[in-house]
Protein backbone atom coordinates (compact mmCIF):
# COMPACT_ATOMS: atom_id res chain seq x y z
CA UNK A 1 0.00 0.00 0.00
CA UNK A 2 2.94 2.36 0.59
CA UNK A 3 4.04 1.88 -3.00
CA UNK A 4 1.55 4.52 -4.09
CA UNK A 5 3.24 7.32 -2.04
CA UNK A 6 3.94 10.32 -4.16
CA UNK A 7 7.68 11.21 -3.84
CA UNK A 8 6.72 14.87 -4.05
CA UNK A 9 5.28 14.69 -0.54
CA UNK A 10 8.15 12.86 1.15
CA UNK A 11 10.44 14.91 3.38
CA UNK A 12 14.13 15.19 2.70
CA UNK A 13 16.88 16.93 4.64
CA UNK A 14 17.24 20.56 3.81
CA UNK A 15 20.48 21.15 1.91
CA UNK A 16 21.37 24.12 4.09
CA UNK A 17 20.85 22.36 7.42
CA UNK A 18 23.74 23.10 9.79
CA UNK A 19 24.66 21.63 13.12
CA UNK A 20 24.92 23.42 16.44
CA UNK A 21 28.71 23.75 16.30
CA UNK A 22 28.52 25.59 12.99
CA UNK A 23 25.86 27.94 14.31
CA UNK A 24 27.96 28.59 17.42
CA UNK A 25 31.03 29.32 15.27
CA UNK A 26 28.98 31.74 13.17
CA UNK A 27 27.67 33.46 16.30
CA UNK A 28 31.20 33.91 17.62
CA UNK A 29 32.36 35.31 14.29
CA UNK A 30 29.44 37.76 14.17
CA UNK A 31 30.16 38.81 17.74
CA UNK A 32 33.76 39.60 16.83
CA UNK A 33 33.25 41.08 13.37
CA UNK A 34 29.65 42.01 12.69
CA UNK A 35 28.10 43.90 15.54
CA UNK A 36 31.21 45.88 16.52
CA UNK A 37 31.06 47.83 13.27
CA UNK A 38 27.49 48.91 13.98
CA UNK A 39 28.21 50.11 17.52
CA UNK A 40 31.41 51.97 16.67
CA UNK A 41 30.86 55.64 15.88
CA UNK A 42 32.53 56.78 12.66
CA UNK A 43 35.40 59.24 12.82
CA UNK A 44 33.65 62.31 11.43
CA UNK A 45 36.87 64.06 10.42
CA UNK A 46 37.97 61.15 8.27
CA UNK A 47 34.50 60.95 6.72
CA UNK A 48 34.69 64.64 5.84
CA UNK A 49 38.18 64.40 4.36
CA UNK A 50 37.25 61.34 2.28
CA UNK A 51 34.02 62.82 1.01
CA UNK A 52 35.02 66.41 0.24
CA UNK A 53 38.10 67.87 -1.48
CA UNK A 54 40.90 69.32 0.61
CA UNK A 55 40.49 73.04 1.18
CA UNK A 56 36.73 73.11 0.65
CA UNK A 57 36.10 73.74 4.36
CA UNK A 58 38.24 75.65 6.83
CA UNK A 59 39.31 73.96 10.07
CA UNK A 60 36.66 75.94 11.99
CA UNK A 61 33.96 74.87 9.53
CA UNK A 62 34.99 71.21 9.84
CA UNK A 63 34.86 71.50 13.62
CA UNK A 64 31.39 73.11 13.48
CA UNK A 65 30.10 70.48 11.05
CA UNK A 66 31.42 67.65 13.22
CA UNK A 67 29.68 69.15 16.24
CA UNK A 68 26.44 69.34 14.28
CA UNK A 69 26.71 65.73 13.14
CA UNK A 70 27.38 64.50 16.69
CA UNK A 71 24.24 66.17 18.03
Amino acid sequence: MNADINPMYTRTCHPLRVNGDEIHALALWLKENGSRQIRRQPDLRSVMTERYPVGLFSEDEVHALCDLLKN
